[in-house]
Protein backbone atom coordinates (compact mmCIF):
# COMPACT_ATOMS: atom_id res chain seq x y z
CA UNK A 1 0.00 0.00 0.00
CA UNK A 2 1.35 3.41 -0.83
CA UNK A 3 1.91 5.66 2.21
CA UNK A 4 -0.41 9.05 1.95
CA UNK A 5 1.48 12.02 0.37
CA UNK A 6 2.57 14.57 2.89
CA UNK A 7 -0.63 16.80 4.28
CA UNK A 8 -2.90 14.07 3.47
CA UNK A 9 -6.03 14.91 5.61
CA UNK A 10 -6.37 10.78 6.57
CA UNK A 11 -4.27 12.60 9.46
CA UNK A 12 -7.09 13.81 11.22
CA UNK A 13 -10.02 11.07 12.68
CA UNK A 14 -13.14 11.36 11.12
CA UNK A 15 -16.09 12.54 12.91
CA UNK A 16 -18.08 9.16 13.28
CA UNK A 17 -21.41 11.27 13.70
CA UNK A 18 -21.55 12.70 10.42
CA UNK A 19 -19.95 9.46 8.88
CA UNK A 20 -16.99 8.84 6.68
CA UNK A 21 -16.06 11.00 3.80
CA UNK A 22 -14.53 10.38 0.73
CA UNK A 23 -10.82 11.56 0.73
CA UNK A 24 -10.12 13.61 -2.67
CA UNK A 25 -5.94 11.96 -2.41
CA UNK A 26 -7.64 8.66 -3.77
CA UNK A 27 -8.17 10.40 -7.36
CA UNK A 28 -4.22 10.77 -7.40
CA UNK A 29 -2.78 8.10 -4.93
CA UNK A 30 -4.11 4.61 -5.48
CA UNK A 31 -4.24 2.77 -2.62
CA UNK A 32 -3.20 5.74 -0.14
CA UNK A 33 -3.27 4.64 3.02
CA UNK A 34 -5.78 7.07 4.01
CA UNK A 35 -8.66 4.60 3.08
CA UNK A 36 -11.19 7.12 2.29
CA UNK A 37 -11.94 8.05 5.44
CA UNK A 38 -11.63 11.64 6.09
CA UNK A 39 -12.99 14.31 7.40
CA UNK A 40 -11.26 17.38 4.93
CA UNK A 41 -12.40 18.27 1.43
CA UNK A 42 -8.92 19.51 0.66
CA UNK A 43 -7.61 19.91 -3.05
CA UNK A 44 -4.10 18.26 -3.22
CA UNK A 45 -3.58 20.64 -6.82
CA UNK A 46 -2.88 24.33 -6.55
CA UNK A 47 -4.71 25.12 -10.35
CA UNK A 48 -8.14 24.92 -10.07
CA UNK A 49 -11.11 23.02 -12.25
CA UNK A 50 -14.27 25.45 -14.06
CA UNK A 51 -16.84 22.81 -14.81
CA UNK A 52 -19.33 23.94 -17.37
CA UNK A 53 -23.12 22.66 -16.11
CA UNK A 54 -25.78 21.22 -19.17
CA UNK A 55 -27.88 17.85 -19.83
CA UNK A 56 -24.71 15.98 -18.75
CA UNK A 57 -24.07 17.15 -15.47
CA UNK A 58 -27.51 18.52 -13.65
CA UNK A 59 -28.43 16.37 -11.31
CA UNK A 60 -27.25 16.39 -7.58
CA UNK A 61 -26.04 12.95 -7.79
CA UNK A 62 -23.95 14.09 -10.86
CA UNK A 63 -22.91 17.38 -9.62
CA UNK A 64 -21.34 16.02 -6.30
CA UNK A 65 -19.33 13.23 -8.55
CA UNK A 66 -17.97 16.20 -10.31
CA UNK A 67 -17.04 18.08 -6.98
CA UNK A 68 -15.70 15.32 -5.45
CA UNK A 69 -13.87 14.61 -8.71
CA UNK A 70 -12.05 18.09 -8.66
CA UNK A 71 -14.45 20.88 -9.53
CA UNK A 72 -14.06 24.04 -7.54
CA UNK A 73 -16.23 26.32 -9.44
CA UNK A 74 -19.11 25.47 -11.40
CA UNK A 75 -20.47 27.62 -14.95
CA UNK A 76 -24.34 28.36 -15.54
CA UNK A 77 -24.04 29.30 -19.70
CA UNK A 78 -26.95 31.65 -20.08
CA UNK A 79 -26.56 30.74 -23.89
CA UNK A 80 -28.53 27.73 -23.37
CA UNK A 81 -31.56 26.59 -20.93
CA UNK A 82 -34.22 28.20 -19.36
CA UNK A 83 -34.29 30.69 -15.59
CA UNK A 84 -35.95 27.64 -13.87
CA UNK A 85 -33.13 24.89 -15.39
CA UNK A 86 -30.27 27.36 -13.98
CA UNK A 87 -31.76 28.23 -10.35
CA UNK A 88 -32.28 24.65 -9.96
CA UNK A 89 -28.39 23.87 -10.62
CA UNK A 90 -28.23 26.58 -8.04
CA UNK A 91 -29.68 25.50 -5.74
CA UNK A 92 -28.18 22.06 -5.84
CA UNK A 93 -24.82 23.70 -6.11
CA UNK A 94 -25.36 25.75 -2.71
CA UNK A 95 -27.00 22.34 -0.93
CA UNK A 96 -23.65 20.60 -1.78
CA UNK A 97 -21.74 23.42 -0.49
CA UNK A 98 -23.54 22.85 2.47
CA UNK A 99 -22.98 18.80 2.50
CA UNK A 100 -18.98 19.10 1.90
CA UNK A 101 -18.65 21.88 4.45
CA UNK A 102 -16.34 23.71 1.53
CA UNK A 103 -17.32 27.32 -0.93
CA UNK A 104 -17.90 26.57 -4.42
CA UNK A 105 -18.12 29.68 -6.86
CA UNK A 106 -20.24 30.08 -9.41
CA UNK A 107 -20.14 31.35 -12.88
CA UNK A 108 -22.99 32.75 -14.72
CA UNK A 109 -21.68 33.32 -18.07
CA UNK A 110 -23.86 35.82 -20.22
CA UNK A 111 -24.40 34.84 -23.81
CA UNK A 112 -23.66 38.37 -25.16
CA UNK A 113 -24.34 39.62 -28.63
CA UNK A 114 -24.55 36.57 -31.35
CA UNK A 115 -23.89 38.10 -34.85
CA UNK A 116 -25.84 36.01 -37.09
CA UNK A 117 -27.22 35.66 -40.77
CA UNK A 118 -30.57 35.03 -41.04
CA UNK A 119 -32.78 31.96 -42.64
CA UNK A 120 -32.50 30.63 -46.45
CA UNK A 121 -35.62 29.44 -48.56
CA UNK A 122 -33.93 25.78 -48.98
CA UNK A 123 -32.19 25.88 -45.29
CA UNK A 124 -29.09 26.52 -46.85
CA UNK A 125 -27.03 27.57 -50.08
CA UNK A 126 -23.34 26.92 -51.45
CA UNK A 127 -21.15 29.86 -52.45
CA UNK A 128 -18.35 29.03 -54.69
CA UNK A 129 -14.91 30.54 -54.69
CA UNK A 130 -15.33 34.42 -56.26
CA UNK A 131 -19.34 34.47 -56.05
CA UNK A 132 -20.65 37.74 -55.36
CA UNK A 133 -23.04 38.11 -52.53
CA UNK A 134 -25.11 40.74 -50.85
CA UNK A 135 -25.67 41.07 -47.05
CA UNK A 136 -29.27 43.68 -46.25
CA UNK A 137 -31.52 44.44 -43.37
CA UNK A 138 -34.56 42.63 -45.69
CA UNK A 139 -36.94 40.47 -43.63
CA UNK A 140 -37.27 37.98 -46.16
CA UNK A 141 -35.71 34.13 -46.65
CA UNK A 142 -32.11 34.53 -48.77
CA UNK A 143 -30.79 32.48 -51.78
CA UNK A 144 -27.97 31.97 -53.20
CA UNK A 145 -27.31 36.23 -54.28
CA UNK A 146 -28.20 37.62 -50.70
CA UNK A 147 -29.14 36.89 -46.70
CA UNK A 148 -30.55 39.07 -44.11
CA UNK A 149 -27.78 40.18 -41.41
CA UNK A 150 -30.01 41.83 -38.85
CA UNK A 151 -27.11 44.08 -37.14
CA UNK A 152 -27.20 47.70 -38.60
CA UNK A 153 -24.00 47.97 -36.45
CA UNK A 154 -22.57 45.84 -38.34
CA UNK A 155 -23.04 47.92 -41.55
CA UNK A 156 -22.29 51.02 -40.12
CA UNK A 157 -18.78 49.32 -39.27
CA UNK A 158 -17.95 48.14 -42.26
CA UNK A 159 -15.86 49.49 -45.39
CA UNK A 160 -14.70 48.41 -48.75
CA UNK A 161 -11.97 45.72 -48.24
CA UNK A 162 -13.35 44.68 -44.71
CA UNK A 163 -13.23 40.63 -44.34
CA UNK A 164 -16.38 39.14 -42.91
CA UNK A 165 -15.54 35.33 -41.63
CA UNK A 166 -19.08 33.13 -41.29
CA UNK A 167 -19.58 29.53 -39.53
CA UNK A 168 -16.71 29.93 -37.53
CA UNK A 169 -14.48 30.92 -40.50
CA UNK A 170 -15.32 28.07 -42.63
CA UNK A 171 -15.97 30.69 -45.45
CA UNK A 172 -14.79 34.09 -46.23
CA UNK A 173 -16.24 37.50 -47.79
CA UNK A 174 -14.36 40.57 -48.86
CA UNK A 175 -16.78 43.62 -48.77
CA UNK A 176 -16.79 45.32 -52.15
CA UNK A 177 -18.91 47.91 -51.62
CA UNK A 178 -21.42 49.12 -48.48
CA UNK A 179 -24.11 51.38 -47.14
CA UNK A 180 -26.24 51.54 -44.06
CA UNK A 181 -28.06 48.57 -45.02
CA UNK A 182 -25.99 46.17 -47.01
CA UNK A 183 -22.55 45.00 -48.06
CA UNK A 184 -21.75 43.25 -51.02
CA UNK A 185 -18.93 41.05 -50.93
CA UNK A 186 -16.98 38.76 -52.83
CA UNK A 187 -16.64 35.24 -51.47
CA UNK A 188 -12.48 35.06 -51.16
CA UNK A 189 -13.12 31.22 -49.29
CA UNK A 190 -16.22 29.33 -50.40
CA UNK A 191 -18.86 26.49 -48.97
CA UNK A 192 -21.93 25.95 -47.98
CA UNK A 193 -23.64 28.73 -45.85
CA UNK A 194 -27.05 27.33 -43.32
CA UNK A 195 -29.59 29.05 -41.32
CA UNK A 196 -28.26 31.69 -38.53
CA UNK A 197 -24.52 30.56 -38.85
CA UNK A 198 -22.89 33.29 -36.96
CA UNK A 199 -20.27 36.28 -38.49
CA UNK A 200 -17.31 37.34 -36.84
CA UNK A 201 -15.68 40.47 -38.24
CA UNK A 202 -11.86 40.38 -37.45
CA UNK A 203 -10.30 43.81 -36.64
CA UNK A 204 -13.26 45.99 -37.12
CA UNK A 205 -14.33 47.21 -33.41
CA UNK A 206 -18.30 47.20 -33.61
CA UNK A 207 -20.56 49.69 -31.90
CA UNK A 208 -22.21 47.64 -29.18
CA UNK A 209 -22.85 46.76 -25.84
CA UNK A 210 -21.68 43.65 -24.40
CA UNK A 211 -24.95 43.13 -22.34
CA UNK A 212 -28.15 42.70 -25.30
CA UNK A 213 -31.52 43.27 -23.84
CA UNK A 214 -31.38 39.37 -22.83
CA UNK A 215 -28.32 39.46 -20.92
CA UNK A 216 -29.76 42.41 -19.14
CA UNK A 217 -32.59 40.28 -18.14
CA UNK A 218 -30.22 37.28 -17.28
CA UNK A 219 -27.71 39.52 -15.50
CA UNK A 220 -30.84 40.59 -12.96
CA UNK A 221 -32.04 37.04 -12.31
CA UNK A 222 -28.24 36.04 -11.81
CA UNK A 223 -27.60 38.74 -9.25
CA UNK A 224 -31.06 37.71 -7.75
CA UNK A 225 -29.75 34.07 -7.21
CA UNK A 226 -26.50 35.33 -5.92
CA UNK A 227 -23.86 33.99 -8.55
CA UNK A 228 -20.47 34.63 -7.37
CA UNK A 229 -18.77 35.62 -10.92
CA UNK A 230 -20.76 37.13 -13.69
CA UNK A 231 -18.67 36.03 -16.90
CA UNK A 232 -18.79 39.28 -19.41
CA UNK A 233 -18.76 38.06 -23.00
CA UNK A 234 -17.55 40.12 -26.48
CA UNK A 235 -15.87 42.75 -24.27
CA UNK A 236 -14.04 45.19 -26.57
CA UNK A 237 -12.62 47.93 -24.83
CA UNK A 238 -12.55 49.30 -21.08
CA UNK A 239 -15.89 51.08 -21.27
CA UNK A 240 -17.48 48.11 -21.50
CA UNK A 241 -16.39 46.64 -18.10
CA UNK A 242 -17.44 50.35 -16.48
CA UNK A 243 -20.91 50.03 -17.99
CA UNK A 244 -21.32 46.06 -16.41
CA UNK A 245 -19.56 47.41 -12.98
CA UNK A 246 -22.98 49.94 -12.67
CA UNK A 247 -25.04 47.24 -13.24
CA UNK A 248 -23.56 44.59 -11.04
CA UNK A 249 -21.93 46.96 -8.79
CA UNK A 250 -20.42 44.57 -5.72
CA UNK A 251 -22.70 41.83 -5.66
CA UNK A 252 -20.64 39.49 -8.10
CA UNK A 253 -17.08 39.75 -9.65
CA UNK A 254 -16.93 40.05 -12.47
CA UNK A 255 -15.28 37.77 -15.69
CA UNK A 256 -13.52 39.49 -18.11
CA UNK A 257 -13.87 36.78 -21.34
CA UNK A 258 -11.09 38.06 -23.83
CA UNK A 259 -12.35 36.88 -27.37
CA UNK A 260 -12.29 39.90 -29.45
CA UNK A 261 -8.83 40.69 -30.77
CA UNK A 262 -10.38 44.43 -30.08
CA UNK A 263 -9.64 44.10 -26.40
CA UNK A 264 -6.39 43.35 -26.63
CA UNK A 265 -5.31 47.16 -27.50
CA UNK A 266 -6.68 47.82 -24.27
CA UNK A 267 -5.43 44.65 -22.78
CA UNK A 268 -4.28 46.34 -19.60
CA UNK A 269 -6.72 48.84 -18.43
CA UNK A 270 -9.64 45.89 -19.03
CA UNK A 271 -7.36 43.27 -16.82
CA UNK A 272 -7.48 46.59 -14.21
CA UNK A 273 -11.01 47.03 -14.44
CA UNK A 274 -12.15 43.38 -14.03
CA UNK A 275 -12.01 41.27 -11.27
CA UNK A 276 -11.48 38.03 -13.11
CA UNK A 277 -10.54 37.19 -17.23
CA UNK A 278 -10.96 34.20 -19.23
CA UNK A 279 -9.19 33.17 -22.59
CA UNK A 280 -11.53 32.43 -24.80
CA UNK A 281 -9.04 30.65 -27.42
CA UNK A 282 -11.91 29.22 -29.47
CA UNK A 283 -13.24 32.86 -30.53
CA UNK A 284 -10.02 34.24 -30.67
CA UNK A 285 -8.92 31.68 -32.98
CA UNK A 286 -11.92 32.40 -35.08
CA UNK A 287 -10.78 36.27 -35.63
CA UNK A 288 -7.30 35.88 -35.62
CA UNK A 289 -4.51 33.43 -37.25
CA UNK A 290 -4.49 30.22 -35.56
CA UNK A 291 -0.72 30.74 -34.66
CA UNK A 292 -1.09 34.23 -32.85
CA UNK A 293 -3.39 32.30 -29.95
CA UNK A 294 -0.73 30.50 -27.86
CA UNK A 295 1.37 33.70 -28.24
CA UNK A 296 -1.35 35.85 -27.21
CA UNK A 297 -2.85 33.43 -24.36
CA UNK A 298 0.79 33.75 -22.47
CA UNK A 299 0.60 37.38 -22.74
CA UNK A 300 -2.73 37.46 -21.50
CA UNK A 301 -1.71 35.16 -18.46
CA UNK A 302 1.33 37.20 -17.43
CA UNK A 303 -0.73 40.42 -17.70
CA UNK A 304 -3.21 38.89 -14.94
CA UNK A 305 -0.66 37.56 -12.64
CA UNK A 306 1.12 40.89 -13.05
CA UNK A 307 -2.24 42.39 -11.75
CA UNK A 308 -3.08 39.42 -9.22
CA UNK A 309 -5.78 38.94 -11.00
CA UNK A 310 -7.39 34.99 -11.99
CA UNK A 311 -7.07 33.71 -15.15
CA UNK A 312 -8.97 30.88 -16.83
CA UNK A 313 -7.80 29.10 -19.92
CA UNK A 314 -10.73 27.82 -22.22
CA UNK A 315 -12.09 26.14 -25.05
CA UNK A 316 -10.94 22.71 -25.97
CA UNK A 317 -9.27 21.94 -23.14
CA UNK A 318 -9.92 17.94 -23.55
CA UNK A 319 -12.58 18.51 -26.86
CA UNK A 320 -12.06 14.95 -27.94
CA UNK A 321 -13.42 13.63 -24.42
CA UNK A 322 -17.13 14.44 -25.59
CA UNK A 323 -17.19 11.35 -27.09
CA UNK A 324 -14.11 9.28 -25.84
CA UNK A 325 -13.08 8.11 -22.38
CA UNK A 326 -9.17 9.48 -22.81
CA UNK A 327 -8.02 12.88 -24.59
CA UNK A 328 -5.50 12.72 -26.99
CA UNK A 329 -2.06 13.21 -26.10
CA UNK A 330 -1.60 17.03 -27.47
CA UNK A 331 -4.90 17.83 -25.21
CA UNK A 332 -3.24 16.43 -22.35
CA UNK A 333 -0.42 18.75 -23.14
CA UNK A 334 -2.22 21.43 -23.42
CA UNK A 335 -3.77 21.23 -19.94
CA UNK A 336 -0.21 20.81 -18.71
CA UNK A 337 0.95 23.94 -20.32
CA UNK A 338 -1.26 25.87 -19.28
CA UNK A 339 -0.61 24.76 -15.43
CA UNK A 340 3.15 25.19 -16.39
CA UNK A 341 2.26 29.08 -17.27
CA UNK A 342 0.98 29.14 -14.10
CA UNK A 343 -2.60 30.22 -14.58
CA UNK A 344 -5.12 30.10 -12.09
CA UNK A 345 -7.96 27.73 -13.45
CA UNK A 346 -8.46 25.66 -16.20
CA UNK A 347 -12.08 24.76 -18.10
CA UNK A 348 -14.47 22.09 -19.53
CA UNK A 349 -17.43 23.14 -21.63
CA UNK A 350 -19.16 20.68 -23.65
CA UNK A 351 -16.88 17.85 -22.01
CA UNK A 352 -19.00 18.16 -18.74
CA UNK A 353 -22.01 20.21 -20.04
CA UNK A 354 -23.03 17.49 -22.79
CA UNK A 355 -20.05 14.81 -23.06
CA UNK A 356 -20.33 11.36 -22.65
CA UNK A 357 -17.84 11.37 -20.23
CA UNK A 358 -18.36 14.26 -18.05
CA UNK A 359 -16.61 12.78 -14.64
CA UNK A 360 -13.62 11.35 -16.01
CA UNK A 361 -13.05 14.64 -18.28
CA UNK A 362 -13.18 16.22 -14.39
CA UNK A 363 -10.57 13.64 -13.04
CA UNK A 364 -8.55 13.22 -15.89
CA UNK A 365 -7.88 17.20 -15.81
CA UNK A 366 -7.14 16.97 -12.25
CA UNK A 367 -4.30 14.09 -13.00
CA UNK A 368 -2.71 16.02 -15.40
CA UNK A 369 -2.63 19.04 -13.32
CA UNK A 370 -1.36 17.22 -10.37
CA UNK A 371 1.00 15.46 -12.40
CA UNK A 372 2.51 19.21 -13.83
CA UNK A 373 2.44 20.67 -10.43
CA UNK A 374 4.65 17.69 -9.19
CA UNK A 375 7.41 18.46 -11.66
CA UNK A 376 10.21 19.62 -9.70
CA UNK A 377 10.59 22.21 -12.59
CA UNK A 378 6.95 23.42 -12.02
CA UNK A 379 8.03 26.24 -9.34
CA UNK A 380 11.01 27.16 -10.98
CA UNK A 381 9.14 27.82 -14.03
CA UNK A 382 6.66 29.88 -12.55
CA UNK A 383 9.16 32.27 -11.27
CA UNK A 384 11.18 32.39 -14.40
CA UNK A 385 9.73 35.64 -14.46
CA UNK A 386 9.43 37.15 -11.23
CA UNK A 387 6.00 39.66 -10.35
CA UNK A 388 7.26 42.63 -8.77
CA UNK A 389 5.69 43.69 -5.69
CA UNK A 390 4.43 47.58 -6.00
CA UNK A 391 6.24 49.81 -3.32
CA UNK A 392 3.48 49.27 -0.91
CA UNK A 393 3.83 48.27 2.85
CA UNK A 394 0.93 45.58 1.86
CA UNK A 395 3.12 43.69 -1.06
CA UNK A 396 6.17 44.55 0.29
CA UNK A 397 5.01 42.42 3.73
CA UNK A 398 3.45 39.69 1.21
CA UNK A 399 6.17 39.00 -0.48
CA UNK A 400 7.89 38.63 2.65
CA UNK A 401 5.79 36.14 3.95
CA UNK A 402 6.39 33.83 0.97
CA UNK A 403 9.86 33.80 1.03
CA UNK A 404 9.46 33.26 4.87
CA UNK A 405 7.36 30.25 4.50
CA UNK A 406 9.45 28.77 1.79
CA UNK A 407 12.83 29.50 4.48
CA UNK A 408 10.92 27.68 7.38
CA UNK A 409 9.30 24.89 5.14
CA UNK A 410 6.18 26.36 7.12
CA UNK A 411 2.78 24.33 6.56
CA UNK A 412 1.09 26.96 5.04
CA UNK A 413 0.30 30.88 4.46
CA UNK A 414 -2.61 32.00 6.56
CA UNK A 415 -4.59 34.74 5.31
CA UNK A 416 -7.09 36.72 7.21
CA UNK A 417 -9.63 38.78 4.34
CA UNK A 418 -12.47 40.63 4.84
CA UNK A 419 -12.32 41.49 1.03
CA UNK A 420 -10.21 38.45 -0.48
CA UNK A 421 -7.19 41.63 -1.55
CA UNK A 422 -5.29 40.26 1.09
CA UNK A 423 -5.22 36.20 -0.16
CA UNK A 424 -5.08 37.20 -4.02
CA UNK A 425 -1.56 38.93 -3.41
CA UNK A 426 -0.15 35.80 -1.53
CA UNK A 427 -1.44 34.05 -4.45
CA UNK A 428 0.17 36.23 -6.80
CA UNK A 429 3.25 35.56 -5.01
CA UNK A 430 2.79 31.60 -6.54
CA UNK A 431 4.37 30.20 -2.86
CA UNK A 432 5.38 26.70 -2.91
CA UNK A 433 3.25 26.61 0.20
CA UNK A 434 -0.20 26.34 -0.12
CA UNK A 435 -2.44 29.35 1.16
CA UNK A 436 -5.29 29.01 3.44
CA UNK A 437 -7.68 31.60 3.49
CA UNK A 438 -9.87 32.43 6.67
CA UNK A 439 -12.39 34.88 5.94
CA UNK A 440 -16.12 35.97 7.79
CA UNK A 441 -17.73 36.52 4.62
CA UNK A 442 -19.41 33.45 2.68
CA UNK A 443 -19.00 35.62 -0.69
CA UNK A 444 -15.71 36.37 -0.47
CA UNK A 445 -14.60 32.62 0.27
CA UNK A 446 -16.89 31.60 -2.94
CA UNK A 447 -14.99 33.83 -4.73
CA UNK A 448 -11.29 32.94 -3.58
CA UNK A 449 -12.27 29.26 -4.97
CA UNK A 450 -10.96 30.33 -8.42
CA UNK A 451 -7.39 31.83 -7.35
CA UNK A 452 -4.26 29.76 -7.18
CA UNK A 453 -3.28 27.80 -4.67
CA UNK A 454 -6.38 28.89 -2.22
CA UNK A 455 -8.22 26.93 0.19
CA UNK A 456 -11.06 29.20 0.93
CA UNK A 457 -12.82 28.96 4.74
CA UNK A 458 -15.16 30.55 6.06
CA UNK A 459 -14.38 31.25 9.72
CA UNK A 460 -16.36 33.62 12.29
CA UNK A 461 -14.94 37.41 13.41
CA UNK A 462 -12.23 37.05 16.06
CA UNK A 463 -11.60 40.00 18.89
CA UNK A 464 -8.15 39.91 18.88
CA UNK A 465 -4.83 38.80 17.21
CA UNK A 466 -4.07 36.12 19.64
CA UNK A 467 -7.79 34.94 19.54
CA UNK A 468 -7.10 35.04 15.43
CA UNK A 469 -4.03 32.75 15.12
CA UNK A 470 -5.69 29.94 18.14
CA UNK A 471 -8.75 29.87 15.31
CA UNK A 472 -6.38 29.88 12.27
CA UNK A 473 -4.18 26.76 13.95
CA UNK A 474 -6.99 24.90 14.55
CA UNK A 475 -8.80 25.41 11.40
CA UNK A 476 -5.00 24.53 10.02
CA UNK A 477 -5.29 21.29 11.27
CA UNK A 478 -8.91 20.24 11.31
CA UNK A 479 -8.51 20.99 7.06
CA UNK A 480 -5.37 19.00 7.35
CA UNK A 481 -3.00 21.64 6.58
CA UNK A 482 -0.97 21.53 9.97
CA UNK A 483 -0.19 19.42 13.14
CA UNK A 484 0.93 19.87 16.27
CA UNK A 485 4.87 21.17 15.87
CA UNK A 486 4.74 22.64 12.12
CA UNK A 487 4.42 26.06 11.87
CA UNK A 488 2.62 28.47 10.06
CA UNK A 489 3.40 32.34 8.24
CA UNK A 490 0.26 34.91 9.20
CA UNK A 491 -0.56 37.26 6.83
CA UNK A 492 -3.23 39.81 7.86
CA UNK A 493 -4.50 43.17 8.18
CA UNK A 494 -5.79 43.75 11.94
CA UNK A 495 -8.23 45.00 13.09
CA UNK A 496 -10.00 43.13 10.08
CA UNK A 497 -10.46 44.77 7.21
CA UNK A 498 -7.42 46.69 7.46
CA UNK A 499 -4.88 46.52 4.16
CA UNK A 500 -2.28 43.80 5.31
CA UNK A 501 0.11 45.03 8.22
CA UNK A 502 1.42 42.01 10.08
CA UNK A 503 3.19 39.13 9.46
CA UNK A 504 3.78 36.38 11.81
CA UNK A 505 5.22 32.78 12.79
CA UNK A 506 3.62 30.54 14.58
CA UNK A 507 4.42 26.88 15.70
CA UNK A 508 0.75 24.79 15.73
CA UNK A 509 0.14 23.60 19.74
Amino acid sequence: MIPAPPGCPAKIPRNLAEGPRRCTCIRHWQGCSCAGMVQSMRRLTRTKIVSTIGPASSSEERLAQLFEAGVDVFRLNFSHGTHAEHEQRFRTIRSLEERFERPIGVLADMQGPKLRVGTFAEGRVTLPMDATFRLDLRDEVGDKSRVMLPHPEIFAALAPGAVLLLDDGKLRLEVTGCGSDYADTRVLVGGTLSDHKGVNLPNVRLDISPLTAKDRVDLAFALDLGVTFVGLSFVQRPEDLVEARGLIGNRARILAKLEKPAAIQHLGRIVELSDAIMVARGDLGVEMPTEDVPVLQRRIVRACRRAGKPVIVATQMLESMIQSPTPTRAEASDVANAVYEGVDAVMLSAETAAGAYPVEAVTIMERIIMRAERDPAYHRTLHVEETVPEATEADALTAAARRAAETISASAIVTYTSSGDTTLRAARERPTVPILALTTEHAVARSLTLSWGVHPVFAGPSRSFREMIGAAEQRAVAEGFAEPGSRLVFLAGFPVGSTVNTVRISEVK
